[in-house]
């Protein structure tokens, strides 16, 4: 058996009912690390890139990496992968939790549902043990009734990674949960789990990870949770106040988007704020498998609210798709909104974008009235009833705005004659930085493979977050190109290991992560080739887009990005110059014009 792996993918024909254990390919373990880089490699081999993302010919890979279910800091991650229904283009979302750890603690390293089953299933997964079974009194149910259902009749120390109604109606930004609230939650990887009639993967396990030099992985392993406690990022910002505490930053210069992009600063954004939470409804905080910084939040709404709830969150993410982007400052509202994306199993960040894109649409007159009235409240920014009844209406698909609300926001702008109007790259939606502020996240999110996304290249480290004598100015487009590069290998490298890219903040840089994979592995990869291996990564998941037909034409951002400025705050007249960055990005990364990975790229690279 491999160090750091167990060896062995478990592939579940869903057509033909049929299970079968394979050994990994060892030689692709190596040369992609493993989890985001591992699935896409298997996803390009064997589906067509060109394929109709919901249907049977599309394959859904849940892949963990080889620090997955180690003790190394973080080690609980996995990844959710195939053809994106959102974008078209490959889909790779990343979750916490245990339910990663727990599928390797069960003999397996990924898993592969293809096909489609004929009527609602389940898989359950208990060590060599494996069973596809009749999901029907679970299918409808949310989140948390499906766990608690499915554990009761499984095992009560089970994991479980599902979908709820929104990927059952194949919903473009519905997600895939586990542990009630961790999230792979871009792309709509819940709607491709939804087409295949797969409610959810139970599982069970009781072996164990190995590592090759277990004495030096322990001491490597010892120094970097030492130094990521340490880090100021650690423990004063994420476990004090997690993600959320970045509200008050970003809004004070003026990039915390709000009302759908309209501006970068938020009247009410101190009542959603990090410190808010932490003195009012937090109850505790919370963390993922081996994870020192404990970054999540365990919250519940005041009795007397209208919007009483409890679970976890909200993220950043969350406060600004739902609460500053819909022009929502009820603190309560934010949460309960949030909960419903949990229990629905909705991307908050698309969900939020999709509302706010219909609220502008909505303001500017182009939705007609007659669909307006299924809302039955106000469509209108600030309307936290208007934010619950879309959250409804695109999960169910009820009326006609709901069914378009469930096919994302580019295709509901689209519908409505403004495709403008919505705010994101590839048909994914934007995340919670203006890029107008940060002109590298501008780059990143054009350029990101999965459409829209701070954490592939999260330019906010060097443009806002880093010391000032090593900071990028945000405002210039210099040495932008160059930063997203080494921005975007070293997260390929981080998901694929199979840790949290929070531990990074914390000083789990790549010159320390790559000994701890070579401590666990039995590799031997110098800090060059660990950074080679996330080009490798980067190259691969483009080959993957531009055979199912992206190019340059959708390495691109809205016009609100690039011709409207930002009036208010520390921003305020800037736009993203975005073709001078992108000349030069494609230019380092030896791309021809089309943004097509030349032969001789492919070749240096490795890749086939």
């Amino acid at each position: 058996m491999p160090y750091g792996w167990k060896g062995q993918l478990l592939r579940i024909n869903l057509t033909d009912g049929s299970a079968q254990k394979e050994p990994l390919n060892m030689k692709w373990a190596a040369q992609y690390i493993g989890g985001r880089g591992l699935g896409t490699k298997y996803l390009l081999e064997e589906i067509d890139p060109a394929c109709e993302p919901l249907s049977p010919a599309n394959k859904l890979v849940f892949a963990t990496g080889p620090l997955s279910g180690t003790y190394a800091p973080t080690g609980g991650r996995y990844m959710v992968l195939c053809k994106s229904p959102l974008t078209g283009a490959i889909a790779c979302s990343n979750s916490g939790g245990y339910w990663g750890p727990e599928l390797k603690f069960a003999g397996y390293d990924m898993v592969i549902l293809e096909g489609r089953a004929p009527k609602p299933v389940y898989v359950w997964v208990y060590n060599d043990q494996v069973e596809i079974r009749d999901a029907a009194h679970v299918w409808g149910k949310t989140i948390e009734e499906t766990e608690d259902a499915l554990r009761a009749e499984t095992d009560p120390q089970a994991r479980i990674s599902g979908i709820g109604p929104a990927g059952e109606n194949l919903n473009r930004v519905a997600c895939v949960i586990n542990d009630k609230s961790r999230a792979a939650g871009r792309s709509g990887v819940g709607a491709v789990m939804g087409s295949k009639n797969v409610k959810a993967i139970v599982c069970r396990g009781t072996g164990a990870v190995e590592v090759a030099d277990p004495l030096k992985f322990g001491e490597l392993v010892f120094a970097s949770m030492k130094e990521i406690n340490a880090s100021p990022t650690t423990s004063m910002a994420l476990r004090g106040m997690g993600t959320a505490s970045t509200v008050g930053f970003t809004n004070s210069v003026g990039i915390l988007p709000t009302d759908n992009f309209q501006r970068g600063q938020f009247e009410q954004a101190n009542a959603i704020s990090g410190q808010t939470i932490a003195g009012t409804v937090l109850k505790r905080n919370k963390g993922c498998y081996s994870c020192p910084i404990g970054c999540a939040r365990v919250t519940e709404t005041s009795g007397a609210s209208k919007w009483k709830g409890h679970g976890e969150g909200p993220e950043y993410e969350t406060i600004f798709g739902l609460g500053s982007d819909c022009g929502v400052g009820e603190l309560d509202a934010v949460l309960y909104a949030n909960y419903l994306c949990n229990q629905y199993a909705l991307d908050t960040i698309s969900a939020g974008g999709t509302v706010a894109v219909a609220m502008e649409l909505a303001q500017r007159g182009y939705i007609p009235p007659e669909d307006l009235k299924e809302v039955g409240t106000e469509l209108k920014f600030g309307n936290a009833d208007a934010v619950m009844r879309c959250l409804e209406m695109m999960t169910y698909r009820q009326g006609k705005l709901g069914d378009l609300m469930a096919e994302g926001g580019y295709r509901l702008a689209e519908h409505y004659g403004h495709p403008e109007l919505f705010m994101g790259s590839k048909k994914q939606d934007f995340a919670a930085y203006d890029p107008r502020g940060a002109k590298g996240m501008g780059l990143g999110y054009a350029t990101s493979n999965r459409g829209a996304c701070h954490l592939r290249g999260y330019s906010m480290t060097v443009e806002w977050f880093a010391p000032p004598d090593m900071r990028l100015d945000p405002f210039t487009i210099e040495g932008k190109a160059k930063a997203q590069l080494e921005l975007q290998h070293k997260a390929g490298c981080e998901d694929a290991a199979g840790i949290c890219t929070f531990s990074a903040f914390g000083g789990l840089t790549p010159d320390k992560l790559a000994p701890i994979y070579n401590a666990a592995t039995g590799e031997n990869l110098s800090l060059g080739d660990w950074m080679t291996a996330g080009e490798r990564i980067w190259n691969i998941e483009r080959l993957f887009n531009n055979r199912a037909g992206l190019s340059r034409k959708d390495d691109s951002l809205p016009p609100r990005m690039t011709r409207e400025p930002l009036t208010n705050g520390a921003v305020q007249g800037q736009v993203v110059e975005l073709a001078p960055m992108l000349e030069e990005y494609y230019r380092l990364r030896g791309w021809d014009d089309d943004g097509n990975p030349s032969a001789e790229t492919l070749a240096r690279l490795g890749i086939e």
